[in-house]
């Protein structure tokens, strides 16, 4: 397998930001990304975020956003922001995929010494959580991965990857035996807020504090909410500090 390929094929897209950014100066834009339906609120985790990849025939392989950095077998892994260290005896324990397909599990690994929010989680610095965010499935890649790299980065920032709903996702976090990143609220899309305002305000009701602080002593500071369609067709971000700094420089 060229492991080049498959690390491009499986890296998580970038999600855009519920009202658009402004190239200009980073801040929000009054349009707001057009949901349809019913719109599942989960809690947008400050960690890093990481792939365990599960590959035909009982491999499997551990990468962060952006490489690979250990594999089924391996002597050593590679230690960047302890993502191998936490893990590696959660993807051993995961059963093996069927048949060709391809399985990624992306979790959020927070806590510990990930990031400066790290002391928002906990106040235990060799402590980390992670929690399911999204399952990818690919279950006939043979082509994809003998596909040249233009190829392959077209492809998955156009949207071809296939995320499983929010239905099979629940299905296959329990399955897996992990926790998905906090359920807040399911509303129509009717009932979601698009001015910046009241956005904002709607934003901190829904999440006042973090839900998966791992200890009491914690400030439990929370980043932000991520929206996405039933189907998962769409998915888009909200990060408070986005709409402080943008509100602030309005006024």
């Amino acid at each position: 397998m060229d492991l080049r390929a498959l690390n491009s094929l499986t890296k998580y897209p970038s999600i855009p930001t519920y009202h658009l950014l402004d190239a200009r100066n980073g801040g929000l834009q009054d349009e707001a990304v057009v949901f349809s339906g019913p719109v599942v609120g989960t809690e947008k985790v400050d960690g890093t975020n990481a792939r365990m990849i599960l590959t035909p025939g009982g491999g499997w392989l551990l990468g962060s956003r952006e490489e690979l950095l250990h594999a089924k077998g391996d002597l050593i892994g590679n230690p960047s922001q302890g993502i191998v260290a936490a893990l590696k005896p959660v993807v051993e324990a995961l059963a093996p995929v069927a048949g060709d397909e391809i399985r990624v599990i992306y979790v959020e690994l927070y806590g510990g010494k990930v990031g400066a929010a790290a002391k928002q989680y906990t106040t235990d610095p060799t402590r980390y959580g992670w929690r399911c965010f999204d399952v990818l499935v690919l279950r006939d890649p043979a082509e994809q991965l003998g596909w040249p790299a233009e190829r392959i980065a077209a492809w998955r920032d156009g949207g071809g990857q296939t995320f499983l709903a929010e239905q099979e996702l629940a299905g296959a976090a329990r399955d897996a035996g992990l926790e998905l990143t906090p359920r807040l609220f399911t509303v129509d899309a009717a009932e979601l807020p698009t001015d910046l305002d009241k956005t904002s305000a709607w934003l901190a009701a829904q999440l006042p504090e973090s839900r998966v602080r791992l200890d009491a002593g914690a400030p439990g500071g929370a980043e932000g909410i991520v929206l996405r369609s039933n189907d998962r067709g769409v998915i888009a971000k909200a990060r408070f500090q986005d709409y402080a700094r943008t509100l602030k420089r309005r006024r």
